[in-house]
């Protein structure tokens, strides 16, 4: 009798959120635990959550930090992954196939082999090398451990006065959060408008509704120190112009990719600082270790080159396509069109596809077209406003990007445009799009395809 087995593989995950878990969930449905060991690492006390929901937790929408975990550790485990939090990955041995992880609690450090490896690290919260920002009541939020060390700040916190650092979508909805928990708050923004995703003239509109909600509003403001009190907690932001009182200080600057580990170990990072992948999401130049999440750089499909999007919905496509591939599968990640959405109480934030700034980077030239409209048919209740901006390259009249700022309904209407994009439509070709129409839904022309008609005509005009 042949007694031979063929011998298990390990497949090793380091990260344990979207996209790390997904990859680990998705190759254990391919293989079973017989086939396939699985061992995930997390440095945190969490798994598998939502974090673009930290704001909205903070800010009370979100009554239960439980509310944002999709799965659990327990889950995860009960499927035959064994998922070791608190556990920090600190050195990749990519010719001894290994990795080299410390345990949090008691600081033992232990070494992991591995045959296939996935790297789903994330990203870190922007923090500059500034006096003062590592004291006391100063906070950056990217995990659920972040969100719950600001809560707890604000719980002992007796002052009333926030500072949000920077203007992005981390920043504006960490105002609004704060605003909502009865704080005073300043944005501190180094640009010209906030949402520098957007174009300075539709930056303008969320800043008006910014103020409107009773946020104050600085831009063209640089940060040149966090200053402390005499206990070494945070007691203003200093800019060169004059400090901002404050008791807490959130920074919303952005976030980089995390590849501390990857570029030590020598793998391929991009401009962007994130790790580069094939479209199988595999490393280049390295068969058996994938990465995906905030951690890579992906295709942008309009300008045709890499970019760093720090985005939940990415996470999850690239676990699902790694897991595919790690557990035998075939699957792959064809790119991006840099689809993002927010809000700021009831005004509604949403682009696609390239700003102005994105083109003229990249050697495009282009038309851009500005229109008004409203969100329902102009004469039924409750009819809301609505901005949309609209690039079309110039002679072929190919859409290059779409901003759209307004009330409800406004928001989601950018699927439509980021739909456009990966198709490669025409402004032109978008104007017989077949939407559907009632009045309590949309004009009899939707906004967006007001848009695309003013964009088309004027590319016809410059020819």
């Amino acid at each position: 009798m042949n007694m031979s087995r063929t011998r298990r593989e390990r497949l090793v995950v380091i990260g344990g959120d979207a996209a790390g878990m997904s990859a680990a969930s998705q190759a254990r449905r391919l293989k079973g635990p017989d086939e396939l060991e699985i061992v995930a690492f997390e440095r945190g006390h969490f798994t598998s959550y939502s974090a673009c929901g930290i704001p909205y937790w903070v800010g009370g929408d979100v009554t239960d930090r439980d509310l944002l975990i999709a799965r659990t550790p327990e889950e995860h485990r009960a499927r035959d992954i064994d998922l070791r939090l608190r556990t920090e990955v600190t050195e990749l041995d990519l010719d001894g196939r290994r990795v080299r992880a410390r345990d949090a609690g008691s600081g033992a450090e232990s070494w992991t082999s591995y045959d296939k490896l996935v790297i789903a690290t994330g990203a870190r919260p922007i923090r500059p090398d500034l006096p003062g920002m590592d004291a006391p009541g100063v906070h950056g939020v990217q995990t659920l451990d972040d969100g719950q060390a600001l809560l707890d700040t604000l719980a002992r916190t007796r002052g009333r006065r926030a500072v949000v650092v920077g203007a992005g979508y981390i920043g504006v909805e960490m105002a609004e959060a704060l605003i909502n928990r009865g704080y005073q708050v300043t944005v501190v923004n180094r640009g010209s408008e906030p949402m520098s995703t957007l174009d300075p003239d539709m930056g303008r509109l969320v800043h008006k509704a910014m103020e409107g909600l009773g946020i104050t509003m600085v831009n063209d403001a640089e940060v040149t120190e966090i200053l402390t009190g005499d206990d070494g907690r945070v007691r203003a932001v200093a800019t060169r112009d004059r400090d901002f009182p404050a008791d807490v200080v959130v920074l919303g600057i952005g976030v980089r990719p995390e590849t501390t580990l990857a570029k030590a170990a020598g793998l391929p990072l991009g401009t962007h600082g994130g790790l580069l992948t094939d479209r199988s999401m595999r490393v280049r130049g390295h068969e058996d270790i994938w990465a995906g999440g905030d951690c890579v750089e992906v295709l942008d499909l309009v300008s045709g080159q890499e970019r760093h999007i720090a985005l939940g919905t990415h996470a999850n496509k690239h676990g699902q396509v790694i897991g595919t591939n790690a557990g035998g599968g075939y699957a792959t990640f064809p790119g991006v069109v840099g689809t993002a959405v927010s809000k700021v109480c009831d005004l509604e934030i949403a682009r696609t596809g390239l700003r102005e700034k994105d083109a003229h980077r990249v050697g495009l030239r282009f038309e851009a077209v500005t229109i008004e409209s409203t969100s329902r048919a102009g004469y039924y209740p409750d009819a809301s406003p609505m901005t949309v901006k609209m690039l079309a390259e110039l002679r072929t009249g190919r859409l290059l990007g779409v901003q759209i700022v307004g009330r409800e309904g406004a928001g989601k209407r950018v699927d439509i445009a980021a739909v456009a994009l990966t198709a490669g439509m025409t402004a032109e070709r978008m104007t017989t799009l077949d939407l559907g129409y009632a009045p309590p839904f949309s004009p009899v022309w939707d906004p967006v395809l007001v848009a695309a008609r003013k964009a088309a005509a004027k590319v016809r005009g410059s020819l």
